[in-house]
């Protein structure tokens, strides 16, 4: 009986972190930057805030990420389809490079994937 107690508290808990990670509410909010312009994206909580920027296509930006989560799964942010990726700092401003880009969606993730967002040039 005991076994079967931990086995559904464990199950539970695993659809608990799969809905809290991949499927549960996001707050989709979306910032707009121009190449003068400073963009911080708070990375906390398990999201990036704002986790959509939109930036215009053909020109490069610096998109400012300030890691205020200390968790291991915070210290990298990448762009797998631009091939950019930067260690964040915590506690602290971390400039990231975007090269100039076609229009579409550019997913952007931390290293496990679990802190996602996307970037919309057009």
């Amino acid at each position: 009986m005991l076994t079967l107690l931990v086995n559904v508290i464990g199950l539970l808990l695993i659809a608990a972190i799969v809905w809290w990670f991949w499927l549960g509410p996001r707050r989709h909010t979306a910032e707009s930057v121009s190449g003068s312009e400073k963009l911080q994206i708070l990375v906390r909580d398990g999201v990036y805030e704002p986790d959509r920027i939109r930036l215009p296509a053909g020109a490069a930006a610096t998109l400012h990420f300030r890691r205020e989560d200390a968790s291991p799964c915070a210290e990298y942010v990448l762009f797998p389809d631009l091939e950019v990726s930067a260690q964040l700092a915590v506690n602290r401003d971390t400039a990231v490079h975007i090269p100039a880009a076609e229009p579409g969606e550019y997913p952007f993730t931390c290293q496990m994937q679990m802190y996602r967002g996307t970037l919309v040039v057009g």
